[in-house]
């Protein structure tokens, strides 16, 4: 049992008296409590709850009210979350309800969700918040009962006092336990004295899921509220001039045309305020179908933009941003890719001496690898609410980080940041796309110029022609090979559109003796953004490809050539400063290999192997091909991954089978492209994903067991996938794949 002191995170527990009466229990529902439907009809609502502290409410029959506070998108955080703190309470889960806490940094801290961070940066603080609400109970029963604090027990939701067999629940404690005060530090339980996490829970949203029940932000509906939707220009590289809205305002139901500029000239922008079309026409009125059918009829001009540089602050550093003039197109991005890839670039990392190394080499193997700009295509399209008064803003929306857009909308609606009241739905997907809020902000104006509540709606088109996207990379890898075919060195020159996708300090940094890593970036003024594992998802695959071709070139298995190098890594590693544990690392390939029993010959079926290190986390796929109907077909993967303490396990593994699908179908299909400035794919009907039938039959996933804090899941298992499908190409097809998306050169 650990004591943790709660000073850190005591502003968190403060009690508040906005949470009084149970005024902001958000949408409470009991289809969204824990409890089976037969249990809910056994227990009855609470008279009055009582607030413990501000992540949990115990009613008087007992039944608790936790608030998960990250933003859900998916990742299941709205029931791990409440887990942890359940877990500390020492709660029935069966009489846990969960509500998806209101924004409020004071009381819930950093909300945010992405980076494979949920998880990692709640462990210790959630739980804390469990433990401090059951001293505060058991406080209270010692009290009551004149006994000593330190012989209450706890179990279920249940107060013992065992000498004198005097016993309660915790909703006959919860009015005495809410004027406790917050204790100083609290005990935390042993990992093996959890009885809720490492425990499958399942989502509590499914059933409003799988009978379409409004919960997304694209579901909100308010009395009076308007719909609006936004005309940008169609080519990136341009911006407003002129509009003739005459048309689309004598238009049934439309209200009004107007023209947004959504961040002042003077607005110090974060990183996550990226916004390619600062300046948008909205249309506003009754219902979509009426503001689509407006929209067609505007008259918009639209002009070339100018060249400039800005200085973005990135969470406390600053760095500039060169946005350059023109329409730009996928041939000019490949030549100037190519002119840049043949240049030499940015020196990040050195070890030993490569060009003795290549000159003294055996064999030497270089290959280059290259993907395109992918489109989120999340599948509730971006939207926002908003209520905008005189000095008092209301905003409902998907956000991944709602805390960064305040300041824009501060700024842009000329009302004070404590003014603007923000909910947090839940998102029908991110991937990344929903960190960048500029969409939140026009929402806001255009409620602000209209003096109503309006409801913005971006079209699948809009959405996708809009960015914000995955950047398009290239990256060149060379390996010298000693007469005993030892790896002696290797030469990574890695860079993109417009930033450099290379982590010099990954492996197989630090397991090889003379290593050079060089970079480079082109200015564009296509707009990029993070894109589930940034960077990761594509030097993975190109990594991984290349490590397997270079074991065939020493006559290696795939397998062994990485433990070798990853235990010269562990014994003798060169450098000081390599990002990752190759003990782990090595785990996770070990851990795969044995389930996917890899040295088994399977008659037509061939397999490739594929292992990263990303977001603290390690994951390694075995992938199981076989030709189809004349066509390659992903037919099973077995997963191995290290992320610590599995919070839930049923979660954890859709999460990592999203992802192996997810990775499939862009790794094979997933590519945009651009001519003048346009996107040439606007709708699924010509941006391929993956089809159902193109799903793997069957996905293992198994996880290293360990009493590590989680470090993240939402992220790793994605880019291995890429890695293992090339593998797996070239095993099935014997060629090898340097370019995505591989289905166009299968």
């Amino acid at each position: 049992m650990a004591t943790i002191k709660t000073s850190i995170g005591r502003r968190s527990f403060l009690k508040s008296t906005a949470l009084a009466g149970g005024g902001l229990i958000i949408g409470f529902n009991w289809l969204t409590s824990c409890q089976s439907k037969t249990e809910k009809e056994i227990l009855a609502m609470p008279k009055e709850w009582f607030e413990i502290n501000s992540y949990l409410k115990i009613g008087d029959n007992g039944l608790a009210t936790i608030y998960t506070p990250n933003p859900e998108f998916g990742q299941n955080v709205r029931t791990s979350m409440p887990m942890l703190i359940a877990e500390e309470l020492d709660m029935d889960w069966k009489n846990v309800i969960v509500e998806q806490a209101p924004f409020h940094q004071t009381k819930y801290g950093f909300q945010f969700t992405g980076g494979s961070q949920g998880i990692r940066s709640r462990w210790e603080p959630l739980r804390m918040a469990g433990a401090t609400a059951k001293h505060m109970l058991k406080k209270a029963a010692a009290n009551a009962w004149e006994v000593p604090l330190e012989e209450i027990t706890t179990e279920n939701g249940i107060l013992k006092h065992n000498t004198s067999g005097k016993s309660a629940g915790y909703g006959e404690m919860a009015s005495a336990a809410s004027t406790i005060e917050i204790p100083e530090e609290v005990e935390l339980k042993n990992i093996k004295d959890f009885n809720i996490i490492g425990k499958s829970k399942k989502n509590v949203d499914v059933e409003n899921i799988v009978t379409g029940k409004p919960i997304f932000g694209s579901d909100y509906q308010k009395d009076g509220m308007l719909i609006a939707m936004i005309a940008h220009p169609p080519a990136f590289g341009m911006t407003l001039e002129s509009v003739d809205s005459s048309i689309a305002k004598a238009m049934p139901g439309i209200k009004d045309v107007l023209t947004i500029k959504t961040y002042k000239d003077d607005f110090s922008k974060g990183y996550f305020d990226e916004n390619a079309f600062p300046e948008i026409v909205a249309i506003i009125g009754n219902s979509t179908w009426e503001v689509m059918q407006a929209k067609k009829e505007l008259r918009v001009v639209w002009k070339p933009i100018a060249a400039k540089t800005k200085t973005i602050n990135r969470f406390g550093r600053n760095i500039t941003k060169n946005t350059p003039a023109g329409l730009e197109s996928t041939d000019s991005h490949n030549t100037r890719i190519r002119e840049f890839a043949s240049k030499s670039a940015n020196v990040v990392r050195k070890d030993g001496n490569p060009e003795n190394a290549f000159n003294k080499a055996s064999k030497i193997l270089e290959r280059s690898y290259t993907a395109p700009y992918l489109a989120h295509n999340s599948m509730e399209t971006l939207n926002a609410f908003a209520d905008v008064g005189e000095n008092h803003a209301k905003i409902l929306a998907p956000l991944q980080i709602p805390s960064l857009i305040i300041p824009a909308l501060a700024s842009s609606l000329g009302i004070p940041e404590e003014n603007i009241e923000m909910e947090i739905p839940r998102m029908g997907g991110g991937f990344g796309r929903k960190a960048y809020a500029h969409y939140v902000v026009e929402a806001a104006l255009i409620s602000q110029k209209i003096k109503s509540p309006v409801k913005l709606i971006y079209s699948r088109e809009d959405d996708m022609t809009q960015g914000i996207y995955r950047p398009t990379y290239q990256v060149t890898y060379k390996a010298a090979l000693d007469e005993n075919n030892n790896l002696t060195a290797l030469h990574v020159k890695a860079g993109g559109i417009p930033e450099s996708p290379l982590f010099a300090n990954r492996f197989p940094a630090g397991a090889i003796d003379n290593y050079l890593a060089e970079e480079w970036s082109i200015d564009s003024n296509i707009s990029t953004g993070a894109f589930r594992a940034p960077r990761s998802n594509f030097m993975a695959c190109a990594e991984q490809s290349f490590l397997d071709e270079v074991a065939e070139l020493a006559g290696k298995d795939p397998i062994n050539f990485r433990l070798e190098l990853l235990q010269r890594a562990k014994n003798t590693p060169v450098g000081e400063n390599n990002d990752y544990d190759p003990e782990r690392y090595a785990g996770v390939l070990k851990l795969v290999r044995e389930k996917s029993n890899w040295n088994l010959n399977q008659e037509n079926v061939n397999r490739g192997i594929s292992a990263y290190f990303c977001h603290n986390s390690y994951a390694a796929q075995v992938m199981d091909m076989v030709i189809k109907n004349g066509k390659p077909k992903v037919l099973k993967v077995y997963c191995a991954i290290d992320c610590g303490i599995v919070v839930n396990p049923d979660a954890a593994k859709n999460m990592a089978e999203g992802a192996i699908v997810d990775g499939i179908g862009n790794a094979l299909y997933g590519k945009l492209t651009f001519s003048n400035g346009e996107p040439q794919k606007s709708n699924f009907n010509n941006y391929r994903m993956i089809r159902h039938s193109e799903a793997p039959e069957s996905i293992e996933v198994h996880f290293v067991e360990n009493d590590i804090n989680p470090t993240g899941l939402g992220e790793p298992p994605f880019p291995p996938t890429f890695g293992a499908l090339a593998n797996a190409l070239y095993k099935t097809t014997g060629k090898r794949h340097y370019n995505q998306p591989f289905s166009e050169d299968v």
